[in-house]
């Protein structure tokens, strides 16, 4: 007998479900060092609609937010908020984060990499299945001729390019 996990996985990915995307370190319009991971950012990015990639540490009892440093200090309900997919960037924040139900991972150059909710991490262009996120396509791919709508997400500097892209073509099937 399949876990209920799994049963849910199945039917999700059946059921022709909408296309996650996912605003990488909350951008949407391509790359900019002085809005990656902003709070304010990420918030508009989800109120948009879409999901938010985030880069999180948690350093001296306080979480923090930044890519390469810990930049913006952000209170843990902060990072319960719906649509987050949490990329734990130290082995105190992985090691806190696995206390809870929320969406994270931990990769630094993998090919592949599993996260908490069960869905498979995939470095630019490499494999995907029905169960990946594509994550920046724009590096392997840089006009997006080649973005599946076959996998469950992309993750992207790009993703309100990448919204027209999918609904245009969808408009012309």
């Amino acid at each position: 007998m399949l876990p209920k996990t799994m049963i849910l996985l199945f039917l999700i990915l059946e059921s022709g479900h909408n296309m996650k995307l996912i605003a990488h370190r909350g951008l949407v319009n391509g790359p900019d060092s002085n809005l990656e991971n902003l709070p304010g950012q990420i918030l508009q990015s989800l109120q948009a609609g879409y999901d938010c990639e985030i880069d999180v540490r948690y350093i001296d009892n306080k979480w923090m937010l930044g890519h390469d440093n810990p930049d913006f200090e952000v209170p843990f309900k902060f990072l319960k908020q719906s649509g987050l997919w949490i990329h734990a960037k130290n082995l105190e924040a992985l090691r806190w984060l696995t206390y809870t139900s929320l969406y994270y991972f931990w990769h630094e150059n993998d090919q592949f990499t599993l996260t908490s909710n069960k869905f498979i991490w995939t470095y630019p262009g490499k494999e995907l299945t029905s169960n990946s996120v594509m994550v920046l396509p724009e590096w392997h791919d840089p006009e997006f001729k080649k973005i599946s709508t076959k996998c469950y997400g992309i993750c992207s500097d790009y993703v309100a390019t990448i919204k027209d892209i999918i609904a245009n073509d969808q408009s012309q099937q």
